[in-house]
């Protein structure tokens, strides 16, 4: 790959990782499985290995989660960062992972084996034996205050029962919230009873129940909690092993996994894990693999951490699971960009715990190559336990006289021509007003990561579109409450709650607002970027492509996006209505600190005393400065805090970049000019 398609391919990666991360870990809604999720992420990785100078600060490589929903629940800083964990997928890339240890420490390494719930990773914290606060991971740094809907899981106690000198003053506990198996039916049972859309997993259950802003509603879905880690502890008993801190957290009364095992090698590890593969669907929750931890703390300090995952844990990842079943027929389904996407109708076959219907085929191209035809037994995959895909048919069990299967010509909701452009893999509907794509578009902006419009789900949309109430998004904000009463199913109190939810959202943040637009290529980052740059959605409208382009982060295929969607009649028609509505233009006010650093390119490595380096990387970018990953000829500054990287220090005096230690990092902070002994 030459050089410009290998950058443009990373950003590519950037930015389809960054808007799986936001449906994942904020919307608890994914699009694609782990597994796929995974791929995108080693393919990012291998190729900012192989070219170090194509590495940002904030690629998906270096940073945790996604940032917290703010709008909703107040942010939470971590008393010590939320890391993710780097994956394993078969025995070899577990040695593999002891070998780099070995680089690090010497002598024998005891590790032990926990069970990879399939939850939501949560911190919880008490002070003097009393519970205080709970925090979801975040982007690692910040989480979101669940304090009030984690005290209604009855796993989680309000006391901790150690006394006296055992006793902590601060026991910060790492642990994952998740929904019983059972429970997880019994809830969907219940929905389906009362005609409401069933939830996809017990993870997404779990998610789901936990972000709701009446902990009434999470009470009543019957989550549990197993504490796997402690975070920060101050007082009590000291520790000198991973083992003894889970004797502490269960002697605390908290529930730590009966399945947990120390064991000597990599060996029992891998025997372990073969065994809960095999024996995964025992259990009354879900599991998708297996956690390796080195016991020895004072191992673990030496061992270190990288920029998002210590190097002393590992997820050994499971297999996605498969079954097979028979193929009804392949229909097509068309969304908000107008993106005409296959999918299987399935006869009903349990698939990872849960019933599949229906399975992705993806695109044109996955169709043809798959060679998937209505009649064929095929093999179904749900891998991670999320979206079901077809892997392909079981050509022995092919019926005789089957035609492959061709792409339809025209949309099968307006019948206006399906178009594949050219160089690319999808079809497109050619209608810009097709009722489908405007369902979805609508759909789109009022879910969570954009308007937050809740009650205003497909079922409501395509009742409001087909009775001719609402023709796109910013009809929303016309609606009256004779208009909704009369459809079906609405009563007064639905009525007033949907009413509510549009007015609260015309409070909703710029990026949020730009986010529900759906311009292409414009995901949350992408968002909060062109908001603080640009201030205000009008700015956004009238600038050019040039001036787009040139702010910091958002590039040449962003700006030509932005222009192209703003340069429509009918979307600056839907810029009018939102205007005469009272929907918020206003984006976050500018930094008021003196522009020290603009322009300068600052690279932060190493621990600083007084800043974390989420922290330093954010006074750096108030003060008009960027904070990339690695050191270039671009660098102005190369930060260096303990245990600074010796790959940077090496890379900054071999191009005779300047390094500071923190007083100088201050002196520059505040004047632009290192000073102090850290100046060079």
């Amino acid at each position: 790959m030459a050089s410009s398609d290998t950058a443009a391919r990373a950003g590519e990666l950037r930015q389809q990782i960054e808007h799986h991360n936001v449906r994942y870990h904020q919307l608890d809604d994914p699009e694609i499985s782990d597994a796929e999720y995974d791929a995108l992420v080693r393919e990012l990785r291998a190729i900012e290995e192989a070219h170090p100078e194509f590495v940002t600060a904030d690629s998906p490589t270096q940073t945790v989660g996604a940032a917290p929903d703010t709008s909703t629940f107040a942010p939470v800083r971590h008393r010590q960062p939320m890391m993710s964990l780097d994956n394993a997928f078969s025995f070899e890339e577990l040695q593999a992972w002891g070998k780099r240890m070995e680089r690090h420490i010497s002598g024998a390494v005891d590790f032990v084996c926990e069970l990879k719930i399939d939850g939501v990773a949560m911190s919880v914290t008490y002070e003097n034996g009393l519970y205080t606060r709970a925090a979801t991971r975040g982007d690692g740094v910040v989480g979101e205050d669940v304090t009030a809907n984690v005290a209604t899981i009855a796993a989680v106690p309000e006391r901790l029962a150690l006394k006296g000198s055992r006793l902590p003053s601060v026991l910060e506990v790492r642990g994952e919230v998740y929904m019983p198996l059972s429970a997880f039916e019994h809830l969907n049972q219940k929905r389906g009873e009362a005609g409401l859309r069933l939830f996809a997993n017990p993870r997404n259950s779990a998610a789901g129940s936990l972000r709701q802003k009446d902990p009434k509603i999470t009470a009543s879905r019957e989550l549990s909690f197993f504490a796997y880690q402690v975070g920060e502890i101050e007082g009590g008993s000291q520790l000198h092993h991973h083992s003894e801190a889970l004797d502490l957290l269960r002697d605390a009364g908290l529930p730590v996994n009966p399945e947990i095992r120390a064991v000597g090698s990599l060996e029992d590890v891998d025997g372990f894990c073969r065994n809960w593969l095999e024996h995964r669907h025992d259990l009354n929750y879900e599991i998708d693999g297996v956690v390796v931890k080195v016991d020895d703390l004072a191992q673990r300090a030496e061992l270190g951490t990288t920029s998002k995952a210590p190097r002393w844990a590992i997820a050994y990842k499971f297999p996605p699971e498969e079954a097979t079943t028979v193929l009804k027929d392949i229909m097509v389904s068309i969304g908000r960009t107008g993106k005409a996407t296959p999918f299987a109708m399935l006869e009903p076959v349990r698939v990872s715990g849960s019933t599949v219907q229906l399975a992705t085929l993806h695109n044109e191209d996955q169709v043809r190559v798959k060679d998937v035809r209505p009649g064929d037994t095929v093999t179904v995959r749900k891998a991670g336990d999320v979206i079901p895909e077809v892997v392909g048919p079981v050509l022995s069990k092919r019926p005789v006289g089957t035609e492959p299967w061709n792409f339809p010509s025209s949309c099968p909701i307006c019948g206006s021509p399906l178009v594949r452009l050219e160089g690319e893999s999808d079809t497109f509907c050619t209608n810009a007003e097709c009722p489908g794509q405007r369902d979805q578009r609508i759909v789109h902006f009022a879910s969570r990561g954009a308007m937050d419009i809740d009650g205003l789900g497909e079922r409501t949309v395509m009742l409001l579109t087909t009775n001719g109430l609402v023709a796109d998004v910013g009809d929303i904000y016309s609606l009256g409450y004779a208009d909704v009463i009369a459809l079906e199913g609405f009563a007064d109190i639905s009525v007033r709650n949907l009413l509510d939810a549009i007015e609260r959202s015309k409070q909703r943040p710029l990026a949020n607002l730009l986010v529900g637009l759906g311009i292409r290529h414009v995901g949350g980052r992408g968002a909060e970027v062109l908001a603080s740059a640009f201030g205000h959605l009008d700015d956004i409208v009238k600038a050019s492509e040039d001036s787009l382009a040139a702010a910091e982060g958002v590039g040449p295929v962003i700006a030509a996006s932005v222009r192209q969607f703003f340069s429509l009649e009918r979307n600056r028609a839907v810029v009018a209505k939102l205007r005469t509505a009272g929907v918020n233009f206003q984006g976050p006010a500018p930094s008021q600190l003196e522009q020290t650093l603009a322009g300068a390119a600052i690279v932060v490595t190493g621990t600083l005393r007084g800043y974390s380096r989420a922290e330093a990387v954010e006074a750096i970018k108030a003060r008009g400065g960027t904070s990339p990953a690695s050191v270039s000829k671009k660098t102005a500054y190369l930060v260096a805090g303990d245990d600074a990287g010796g790959a940077k220090l090496t890379r900054a005096a071999d191009l005779g970049v300047p390094v500071l230690d923190e007083e100088g990092f201050r002196g520059l902070l505040a004047t632009g000019i290192p000073t102090g002994s850290g100046a060079p």
